[in-house]
């Protein structure tokens, strides 16, 4: 019987072989009967039990679209865990769906390089008023005209209701009904991959949400040996934990194999709390490696974790897990506090210039040293990992969201300082990525939005919210997360692309884009080719970047009054942006070249750029 995942198939679940046969295995080792049952027809099928817990069966009663649930010793009735649609909500039945079924074009795709990924967040329910992924091809022109090179999308797995940031999802294999169900999530990645975009998909492996969570009655899949901030851990080391990791290995396998996604984001993997001697992630990437050589594709495992240890990146055959990069939250928070934005509750830890300077030079801001918000030594070094493995942003959906009245960069601070922040981050050596409407200045806010049926549930996320938000200080009352118009509240809208000032913005982002890909200074990540000084006395920074004979220096200037800069950089300088030209609406532009010790003063809170070829 299986006891390890299939990479050419799905295993686990309802799925059709060659034949058209339903083939069925559910993992529920302390059953003593398991049946499916077929709801249009209402035949009961008794599945065999198999080694390890597995219970298997095949017929050729349950076809695909058909509705279908498992009993277990004859008295409860649940949906699939490993479900591929939930039609009906997460208190439904499952529906088979035949994945082999879609009639991919994208024979010809090859995964870019990550080093070229330029990412785009955004959330499906939000990014257009249609909230489907049919909605999202309408938006692919503009992306691609923007100048990225790969959208992320934030968790699809079903969730209860309509309306959720996607981390309540309760079913990781069924994709979201409201937003068009597994067959258009195919058909999105597959008209991606025909005009160049690779898709970037979050999910989450370190809990389940609290409402429809069936899966337990079936198996041991979490364990109270650890806690969460979302309840009890899943279970990756405790007993029957071989049956819970062969499930989400399958399910990364999944995304990759039939939906033909490019990347996983795996959500705040330092609340996956594995201590046996392989961590699951390490075994996740040794079965992803097997199936990219099965397959000769390419795809990646990208990690949120705020742990700053560096065995999540660095390679298995070294002795770590493998995964081919992380977000960087200590850019975001170190950029942040240098444009004098508060600094409440893990804000304090971050000092503005010094730390933006460390960032650009160590990628870690804390790298063994002190942690005043943490009270204890924190974080190791990465001076070997390439700049690759580390994914920056000036905001995202968390910095956002989790702000009480979720507004953007735009409605918290200047104009002038949405761009610096924007050229800041995008002249990184690391891989870029934007918040859905950042770059254009959205004046919605995106807010925290849920829709449960259970009200307990409800009272209790409100309540949580309101706790959350005392540990920075913050008065005032959140908009209720249950609302449907705190939901519609956060909708992008895209009429702004076209209007005054966010017109100017998105041209100043789309040449910023542009210049990232055309300077080679900027577009090759080598982070041993590069040199940044800061002043903390003036809040100014200066970084440069080269490769070969190509320079691109960037001087910033991040305080509120001019400030002088002194340029003995011999050779000839051409200016290639200045965040205070006019033509940005900004105040005044700066030379546009320099070939001569001199002193140049910029503008408050700009950033202006110049290249040079010499050496």
């Amino acid at each position: 019987m299986i006891k390890t995942p299939d990479h050419s198939r799905r295993s686990i679940g309802v799925n059709f072989n060659a034949a058209g046969e339903a083939e069925i295995l559910v993992w529920a080792p302390l059953a003593k009967k398991v049946c499916l049952r077929t709801l249009d027809n209402n035949k009961l099928l008794r599945l065999q039990q198999q080694e390890y817990g597995y219970w298997y069966g095949i017929t050729r009663q349950l076809r695909p679209k058909d509705l279908y649930s498992f009993i277990l010793d004859d008295t409860k009735e649940f949906p699939d865990p490993a479900s591929l649609s939930q039609p009906g909500g997460v208190h439904g039945p499952s529906q088979a769906i035949d994945l082999q079924h879609f009639s991919w074009t994208d024979k010809l795709w090859k995964n870019i390089a990550l080093d070229e990924y330029i990412f785009y967040e955004l959330h499906t329910g939000v990014f257009t008023d249609k909230g489907t992924f049919r909605a999202i091809e309408t938006k692919i022109p503009y992306l691609l005209s923007l100048g990225i090179t790969a959208i992320e999308i934030m968790p699809v797995a079903q969730f209860p209701g309509d309306r959720n940031w996607g981390y309540d999802g309760v079913f990781p294999f069924a994709v979201q009904h409201s937003y068009g169900g597994a067959q258009n999530l195919q058909y999105l990645v597959d008209v991606c991959h025909t005009h160049g975009l690779a898709v970037v998909l979050d999910v989450v492996y370190n809990h389940l949400g609290p409402e429809g969570n069936y899966i337990r009655q079936f198996a041991p899949y979490f364990t109270d040996k650890y806690k969460t901030p979302w309840g009890n851990a899943i279970n990756f080391d405790d007993a029957w934990s071989d049956g819970v990791r062969h499930y989400f290995i399958e399910n990364a396998l999944m995304w990759f194999r039939d939906f033909h996604i490019d990347a996983l984001r795996i959500d705040a993997a330092h609340a996956i709390k594995d201590f046996g001697p392989v961590h699951i992630l390490r075994e996740m990437r040794q079965h992803v490696d097997q199936y990219i050589h099965e397959s000769w594709s390419m795809h990646h495992l990208i990690t949120e974790v705020d742990l700053n240890d560096n065995r999540f990146i660095t390679p298995y055959e070294n002795g770590g897990y493998g995964m081919d990069a992380q977000w960087n939250d200590e850019f975001h928070h170190a950029l942040r506090v240098c444009t004098g934005q508060e600094r409440t509750g893990y804000y304090t830890d971050f000092e503005g210039i010094s730390h933006l300077a460390k960032t650009y030079r160590d990628a870690y801001i804390y790298t063994g040293i002190y942690s005043p918000h943490r009270q204890k030594t924190f974080g190791s070094r990465v001076d070997e990992n390439p700049g690759h493995q580390f994914v920056v942003f000036s905001q995202n959906h968390d910095q956002v969201g989790n702000r009480m009245m979720g507004e953007r960069t735009f409605q918290l601070t200047d104009f002038e300082t949405v761009k610096l922040m924007a050229g800041a981050t995008l002249v990184s050596p690391y891989l870029p990525l934007l918040f859905m409407g950042e770059e254009y200045g959205e004046t919605n806010p995106f807010l925290y939005f849920v829709s449960h049926s259970d009200e307990e549930l409800v009272h209790a996320i409100r309540n949580g919210r309101k706790e959350e938000f005392a540990s920075f200080h913050i008065a005032g009352e959140a908009p209720d997360p249950q609302s449907e118009i705190t939901f519609l509240q956060s909708k992008l809208q895209w009429d702004l692309i076209e209007q005054d000032t966010h017109a100017v913005l998105l041209s100043f982002y789309k040449r910023l884009i542009a210049l990232r890909k055309e300077q080679p200074a900027l577009r090759y990540l080598n982070r041993k080719q590069l040199e940044v000084q800061c002043d903390e006395a003036n809040n100014t920074l200066q970084l440069h970047r080269w490769h070969h004979e190509h320079h691109v220096r960037c001087l910033m200037n991040f305080s509120d009054i001019l400030q002088p800069f002194t340029i003995d950089w011999g050779y000839r300088w051409q200016k290639i942006l200045d965040s205070a030209d006019p033509v940005y609406l900004g105040p005044s532009a700066s030379p546009d070249s320099l070939w001569e010790p001199s002193v140049i003063t910029l503008p408050p809170r700009s950033i202006v750029l110049y290249t040079s070829t010499y050496g």
